[in-house]
């Protein structure tokens, strides 16, 4: 697209450098690129992103929807001017809730908004949100990077997304098929994901830049605490993908902000409970220095953080094995973490 006649001074002395964004469009298109899958009808620069839909051998064909962001881990990003990986955050987040219904994601659209536009910034941004998509199989078909001089810092930005996938409805995950004795699963994270970055921020005192941050510690295997909060957010798209082909998945959640109180319930029906053996829960390390730096109770870690698990997914008892080795040889680490018990609370931790 031939932006050299578009530009204004005016614009650019309030704060708006329109050419600035011309430029990180041209940076990001390198990493645009490899997201593109069959369903890609146009290129990025367009007023739409057009997507063709395919429903070969749908017969109901369901559309399904998911938005979020990164929360105040970006704040973390920009204190340690790391910015190539926080994409990987924003899709991870969308395309980690909308499996959890069974749904194939099709594309990605990302909005970033800044206090001043630096195209190489944004385009290592970018860079990441491609780097999310090629995980998930979602191809990045539009997006928005809005400057904002006067409402945020220069250096400050934001960063959410949007993402569309697609199921036959009659292979939407049913809840209301579980039964008592059906197993839960965890599938490991790598960290703390993308949410109770406020409380860390209060824990390890982020916001002042604690020198505490950078200091390698043997117990994170030999990363810093920052190092640690700001690896990317697993996607477990592939993997659930091959998962339901082969096994029956009644149930899965996000363990996303709220922890296992908050999610798990989300995916148990009215008169069952997930039945959480604790001590089976293998919680990674960052998150017992959460605990002890920030003085944070058990149950409220368990209320805040995935503590290790970043998705759980309910399956028959006589599918368990099978389960185990397919995510397993789709490069998860999965392991039994409770069951499926009558009750009325949907998630016991003992």
């Amino acid at each position: 697209m031939d932006h050299k006649n578009s530009q204004s001074a005016s614009y650019a002395a309030a704060g708006v450098d329109i050419t600035a964004g011309y430029r990180a469009v041209e940076l990001m298109k390198k990493h645009v690129a490899r997201t593109r899958n069959e369903g890609c009808l146009d290129d990025v620069g367009g007023f739409g992103g057009c997507f063709g839909l395919p429903i070969a051998g749908m017969e109901e064909p369901v559309l399904v929807s998911g938005t979020d962001g990164c929360g105040t881990k970006v704040k973390l990003a920009i204190l340690m001017d790391k910015h190539d990986t926080i994409g990987i955050d924003a899709v991870a987040m969308c395309v980690n809730d909308i499996i959890c219904v069974g749904a194939k994601p099709l594309f990605f659209l990302d909005y970033i908004a800044c206090g001043k536009n630096v195209p190489e910034k944004i385009a290592e941004i970018v860079g990441g949100v491609a780097e999310g998509c090629v995980q998930s199989g979602a191809a990045l078909i539009g997006g928005e990077t809005a400057e904002h001089p006067g409402l945020m810092p220069v250096e400050d930005y934001d960063l959410a997304g949007f993402a569309v996938g697609i199921v036959d409805k009659k292979k939407i995950i049913d809840k209301e098929r579980m039964a008592e004795g059906d197993v839960v699963i965890a599938l490991a994270s790598t960290g703390i994901h993308s949410n109770g970055f406020s409380l860390c921020r209060k824990a390890f005192d982020i916001d002042n830049n604690n020198p505490e941050l950078y200091v390698a510690r043997e117990e994170l295997g030999g990363k810093t605490i920052a190092e640690a909060l700001l690896i990317p957010t697993r996607i477990y798209v592939k993997s659930i993908l091959a998962l339901l082909e082969k096994v029956d998945v009644k149930g899965i959640s996000h363990i996303t902000g709220g922890g296992f109180y908050e999610n798990i319930p989300r995916s148990i029906p009215d008169g069952l409970c997930a039945k959480i053996d604790k001590s089976a829960v293998r919680v990674l390390p960052i998150f017992d220095l959460i605990a002890a730096w920030g003085n944070v109770p058990e149950r409220d870690m368990f209320n805040t953080y995935n503590m290790g698990v970043g998705m759980s997914v309910v399956v028959p008892a006589e599918q368990v094995e099978t389960a185990l080795e397919i995510l397993t040889a789709h490069g998860e680490t999965a392991y039994v973490i409770g069951s499926i018990i009558k009750g009325e609370e949907k998630v016991i931790l003992e």
